[in-house]
């Protein structure tokens, strides 16, 4: 069981990247798969997470109206489409995924994001000013 992120890398404030999460060893379709950063000398946060089924997301509210998640099940990746880069997204994401026959109630964080059983290598994303 893996999980892999790719596609970072550095890019001018007001671009746009487009990371992607790959499984292998398991199929996406169901787990709920997040996007989650840690910057340096903060700690991880949650940025933005999708149902096993992909219909229900969850956002960041510093990231809302600028990133897209979403979910290839045929190509069993999911994407964290991020436009509008701003310096202070710098940071390494990781993504995870946390199997769909667990559910959790309460905030829309704990719906999507909480309790993840897999996670991946980090992708570097730097963001210059």
């Amino acid at each position: 069981v893996q999980l892999q992120a790719s596609g970072g890398g550095l890019v001018q404030a007001g671009g746009s990247v487009r990371l992607s999460c790959s499984a292998s060893g398991f199929t996406l379709d169901d787990y709920a798969v997040g996007w989650f950063r840690q910057a340096p000398g903060k700690k991880r946060e949650g940025v933005s997470c999708i149902s096993s089924s992909g219909g229900s997301t969850y956002y960041a509210d510093s990231v809302k109206g600028r990133f897209t998640i979403s979910k290839d099940n045929a190509e069993n990746t999911v994407y964290l489409q991020m436009n509008s880069l701003k310096p202070e997204d710098t940071a390494v994401y990781y993504c995870a995924a946390r199997s769909g026959r667990r559910s959790y109630s309460g905030s829309s964080y704990y719906i999507h994001c909480y309790n993840m059983d897999y996670w991946g290598k980090g992708t570097l994303v730097t963001v210059s000013s």
